[in-house]
């Protein structure tokens, strides 16, 4: 390590962690895992959008990403927009005296370089740069773990991920779309390995019979970064789609179990369970081992959110990605499901209804494809973990190109 002490090295964990979005949730619950234990003596530290949850579940030490979450309250107005100045004068100096404190900080997995959903240049992109130059400043090395990327075309977006993306000690990602994309942008990344999603490395539940029920993942999609204009009719039509879906499975004597990936999405949730009546059922979920569990009762997966498909084929279902973002096509097509992926954006019911119909037929060739495909995929992983020790262990100086 670097020498400032004797004892286990000082790991903080850095992101959009602990405010409800499973996924990113389920990236750090796996560095957390390898790191404890692989360092039994590690003292974490996390800087994240949900400080009180991740204090209570790890046990560590835990600060808030932004000042002013904690401090806004009911402020409203102008009021709210004095809080919120205030908390980006006092944000750069919380996170050096944060970053002051670490050896390594990791940002687990996410979609931290990439801006396929709405997005502005001074939430966490701007928090992200600012971070790696703090980093710089005290020595600490900063280790992007499997992150998702994709080209940005805001420019003060992408100039802040990509400057991110350059003084990083340590960079990896989750598919070759995304090391392409910062290639794309301009960043080097020659020595940069792809690894599988950090989602992967969890452990599997058992799967039980599912009596023909389907699990539907929903989401509220609104568009990405760039369809901020057409928000609501993109959403009608997601939503018509989904919701008819759900009619469909109900009215064909299917028991339909709904899953969610986010806060944000519960009132799709709402909106589905008022509209069909039936056979539908909506448990709460917390963890991304919550919704492996209630995927584990179903036979077969359709899904939005990212890591609703990806837990989809690593519990073994055969799934169909309704995607938001060219990534799910990439995670599909590794897991030997090109096939079945449709556009969220474009979606229609009838071409889903017909490409359901597809996946499950073949249903037993895509279940057996899909248990060869974790397999690997958690070999892969192992490297990943290998390369990260690597880092958390070594003396070596940041001889990034910071250019």
């Amino acid at each position: 390590m670097s020498g400032r002490h004797t004892a286990g090295p000082r790991v903080g964990l850095f992101g959009i962690l602990g405010s409800g979005n499973l996924g990113n949730d389920g990236c750090m619950d796996a560095i957390v895992t390898f790191l404890r234990d692989r360092y039994p003596d590690v003292r974490l530290d996390f800087m994240c959008m949900g400080p009180e949850r991740v204090a209570e579940v790890y046990g560590a030490p835990s600060t808030a990403l932004q000042w002013y979450e904690p401090h806004a309250g009911d402020a409203t107005g102008a009021h709210a927009a004095a809080l919120k100045v205030l908390g980006k004068l006092l944000d750069p100096f919380r996170t050096f005296r944060w970053v002051r404190g670490q050896d390594v900080v990791i940002v687990p997995g996410m979609g931290v370089l990439e801006a396929t959903l709405p997005l502005r240049p001074w939430a966490f992109p701007y928090s992200l740069f600012w971070l790696t130059v703090c980093a710089r400043l005290t020595g600490a090395k900063v280790a992007l773990v499997s992150v998702g990327a994709n080209v940005v075309r805001k420019r003060f977006t992408r100039w802040f991920i990509t400057r991110a993306a350059r003084l990083a000690h340590y960079r990896s990602y989750r598919d070759d779309q995304s090391r392409d994309a910062l290639r794309t942008m301009g960043v080097p990344v020659r020595g940069d390995d792809v690894y599988p999603d950090l989602a992967f490395a969890l452990p599997s539940p058992e799967r039980r019979p599912g009596h023909g029920a389907v699990g539907v993942g929903v989401m509220s999609y609104y568009g990405g970064n760039d369809d901020r204009e057409r928000a609501d009719e993109l959403h009608l039509r997601y939503r018509t789609a989904i919701t008819g879906f759900v009619r469909h499975l109900v009215d064909s004597g299917r028991p339909v179990r709904l899953l969610s990936g986010d806060v944000a999405d519960e009132p799709m949730v709402e909106h589905i369970l008022a509209e069909v009546p039936g056979d539908v059922v909506a448990e709460p979920l917390t963890t991304l081992d919550d919704l492996m569990r209630q995927m584990s009762q179903v036979d077969t997966m359709v899904g939005t959110r990212y890591h609703n498909v990806l837990c989809g084929l690593k519990v073994g279902l055969p799934t169909l990605s309704i995607g938001y973002a060219a990534k799910q096509d990439v995670l599909m097509a590794a897991m030997g499901l090109g096939d079945f992926c449709l556009k969220a954006g474009s979606i229609e019911l009838g071409g889903l209804l017909e490409r359901f119909a597809e996946l499950e037929r073949r249903h037993a060739e895509l279940t057996a494809t899909l248990a060869e495909r974790n397999r690997v995929t958690r070999e892969r992983l192992e490297d990943q973990f290998a390369a990260l020790a690597k880092v958390i262990s070594s003396d070596e100086k940041t001889t990034r190109e910071t250019t």
